[in-house]
């Protein structure tokens, strides 16, 4: 999703940034197991992505620090902290990546990215988020795991991460409820890790609709259902 002039933007002066995120972007590949593994918080994608951005293409993470000064004097100091940024010739990237946090921190990015846009710091905001199939999918996804490598028990889980007593009881819950455990475990992996209430597509798109982050133009990435894989297919490393 495009807004704010971003299209126009992306089409006519910096096809090179738009060159950078396809070729990091296509690459992208999740292996349902580290999905598992890395739990919901910045598990093997956002690392992976964080790596290619920076190290390979000079996304780098920058402190913007903007100061009202008045007769030599600082009365106002405000620094924003963006993970990915870079600098083309015309014009500036911000780049936030939010695979799964807590929803409220879409309003922080694009707050952000509205102030710095005001300012004349940068060009454009991108947010880099789960698309709308991809979490939709996610508990068929999960029981297509489970079933794959034989998940029938809370034993069977110690290969990929040690639950707690609370989420022993929802899996506990969900397993009598749904008819199998590699369903209920699914459902509740998914509903405690991957919640409505954590950052992907609808949420963002909620508030853009709601005008957060305007005038800034804005480039708004949902990942796709296919990147997920039971298996890795091939190194991406």
């Amino acid at each position: 999703m495009m807004l704010h002039h971003a299209e126009a933007i992306l089409a006519h002066d910096m096809a090179d940034a738009v060159a950078d995120l396809e070729q990091v972007l296509l690459a992208v590949q999740i292996p349902v197991e580290e999905l598992v593994r890395g739990g919901g918080g910045e598990g093997e994608l956002t690392k992976w992505l964080r790596r290619a951005l920076a190290n390979e293409r000079g996304w780098t993470k920058h402190n913007f620090e903007i100061k009202k000064i008045i007769d030599g004097v600082v009365k106002e100091c405000i620094t924003h902290e963006i993970d990915h940024v870079k600098r083309f010739p015309a014009g500036t990237f911000a780049l936030e990546i939010e695979w799964n946090n807590k929803d409220p921190f879409f309003d922080r990015d694009l707050e952000n990215f509205k102030r710095l846009h005001s300012d004349g710091v940068i060009s454009i905001g991108v947010i880099i988020t789960r698309g709308v199939i991809l979490q939709e999918s996610l508990r068929d996804v999960v029981d297509a795991f489970a079933r794959k490598n034989r998940i029938t028990s809370p034993q069977a889980l110690a290969d990929y991460y040690s639950p707690t007593k609370r989420q022993l009881n929802l899996i506990d819950k969900y397993a009598k409820s749904k008819g199998s455990f590699e369903e209920g475990w699914a459902h509740a992996f998914v509903s405690d890790k991957f919640g409505e209430a954590t950052t992907h597509w609808r949420k963002l798109e909620d508030r853009v609709k709601r005008g957060v982050g305007n005038p800034c133009p804005l480039l708004l990435i949902g990942i796709p259902k296919d990147v997920l894989v039971l298996q890795r297919r091939r190194s991406n490393r």
